[in-house]
């Protein structure tokens, strides 16, 4: 009798197991190649400095990076009339000094308003793309606020008529499934950390969030992690057992951009300057 209920739970938590590798399993066929984004490092919106004249994610910081050789990450969302635009707080208040929401305004109205008391104002994502013009890879975080991913289908329009190096990723499942869906051939990550240790508000939602839970779902082709949680099993799996390619964000010191060779594939760096810009 106690042998008999040692194999059946024994059998449930075999059972369990294969369950949330199945779950937790990112892309393993027809991988696309993402060697181009192991090869330079990624100025977190763009290489900002937000008590100067070129503040985050603003055209001043993008145009900075491109001159200095570095990969760009950065934040994109859709306004009221449908333009992308680069922001990336969902409300205006921390950079604009101003209440609302980027998706209550019209891009129009968007700009009366400038980024940390510069001279700089809110991009759109088309005069990014056409700056830059396939000069260093860019990594595009798309943000959606909702499971409302319509935003999806309008930034997807302006990369496919870009010919430079990208890849999509988000903290959103909906907008990776989305990608899966629509426009499967495109790099697409998912982004993650510890919610409950970063003191988010807890919920299922973000409990499956941050052990990876919808990579069944998604099927993203690299796993953009905080570096502060690097032990996370959902993490370690995916890039140990799946020898899945794996980024951090963001990296603030050189100390740590060393520390974490070997362990992450591409960095997203902020608050210093990485010794070697690009590695191309």
């Amino acid at each position: 009798m106690i042998l008999a209920a040692i194999k059946i739970a024994l059998c449930g938590i075999a059972a369990l197991v294969v369950l949330y590798l199945l779950a937790i399993m990112p892309r393993i066929f027809r991988r696309p190649d993402t060697s181009l984004f192991k090869k330079v490092y990624f100025a977190h919106r763009g290489l900002h400095d937000n008590e100067g004249d070129a503040p985050e994610n603003s055209m001043a910081a993008f145009r900075k990076a491109v001159d200095a050789g570095f990969g760009m990450e950065l934040d994109v969302q859709v306004t009221k009339d449908g333009v992308p635009v680069i922001f990336h707080d969902f409300k205006l208040e921390r950079i604009c000094s101003t209440e609302g929401k980027v998706v209550d305004h019209t891009y129009e109205e968007l700009q009366a308003y400038t980024l940390c008391h510069s001279k700089e104002r809110i991009p759109k994502l088309s005069d990014l793309l056409e700056m830059v013009g396939g000069g260093v890879p860019l990594i595009v975080e798309i943000k959606a606020e909702t499971a409302d991913v319509s935003c999806c289908a309008v930034i997807d329009r302006l990369l496919r008529a870009y010919h430079g190096a990208y890849c999509i990723e988000s903290f959103n499942p909906m907008v990776l499934w989305w990608f899966r869906l629509n426009h499967g051939e495109v790099v697409r990550g998912q982004l993650s950390s510890n919610f409950r240790r970063e003191g988010v508000y807890w919920n299922i939602l973000y409990f499956a969030m941050t052990h990876l839970l919808f990579n069944f779902l998604t099927k993203p082709d690299f796993i953009a992690y905080n570096h502060k949680f690097s032990e996370e099993p959902g993490r370690r799996i995916c890039r140990h057992l799946y020898r899945h390619p794996a980024a951090a964000w963001t990296v603030r010191s050189e100390q740590d951009l060393e520390a974490l060779q070997g362990e992450y594939d591409v960095f997203i760096f902020d608050s210093f300057l990485p010794r070697t810009a690009s590695r191309l």
